[in-house]
Formats: structure tokens, C-alpha cells, sequence
């Protein structure tokens, strides 16, 4: 039986530290927030039975960059264009450093 306290030959290095040595690992990070970001609005707007033609009107802006902003493969929206969507909802926007 092996010794449970000696650690494993073939354990590699984190996900994390990989894609840190690939040179992904930033963008793929926020590739991740902006899918968890449209996820969470689109949520929101399911939950409060709002249509995208409702959140492009609260937002002031067109039903096609609604689409834009919960396509989760759309990499191109600013904060402020989030922010706005977050006020429509009535929900806060909250982007921080840790």
C-alpha cells in the first residue's frame, strides 16, 4: 500500500499556473466574467419578464446591442454599457480587484 503522505509523481501544476505559462490565462479570465456577466443578465431578465425591446429602451439604447451584450461570445462591451444594463435591472454592478 502506499504512503498517502508521499505526493503523486504524475501531479502536475495548476490549471491556472498553465494557462499563466501559455500566456492565456488573463484573457481567458475575462472571457469567463463577460459569459457569467450575459448569463447573469439574461437571468435577470427572465426573472423579472423583461423583453429585450424593455431593456433596450431602460438602457436608452438599440434592441441589437442588447443582443451584443448577452452574447456570451461577444467579447466587446464596455463597463459602462454593463453598468447601464445593471441600473435597467435595478441590480448594482460590482467590478473589483482583489
Amino acid at each position: 500500500m502506499a504512503n498517502p503522505k508521499v505526493s503523486n509523481k504524475h501531479m502536475g501544476s495548476t490549471l491556472d499556473s498553465f494557462l499563466d505559462d501559455e500566456g492565456i490565462l488573463e484573457e481567458l479570465t475575462v472571457r469567463a466574467q463577460q459569459k457569467v456577466l450575459a448569463y447573469q443578465i439574461d437571468e435577470a431578465m427572465k426573472a423579472q419578464n423583461i423583453t429585450k425591446t424593455e431593456m433596450a429602451r431602460r438602457m436608452k439604447t438599440s434592441r441589437s446591442q442588447v443582443d451584443k451584450l448577452l452574447d456570451p461570445d461577444n467579447n466587446r462591451y464596455r463597463a459602462d454599457t454593463a453598468q447601464k444594463a445593471a441600473a435597467a435591472l435595478g441590480k448594482t454592478l460590482y467590478i473589483g480587484m482583489v
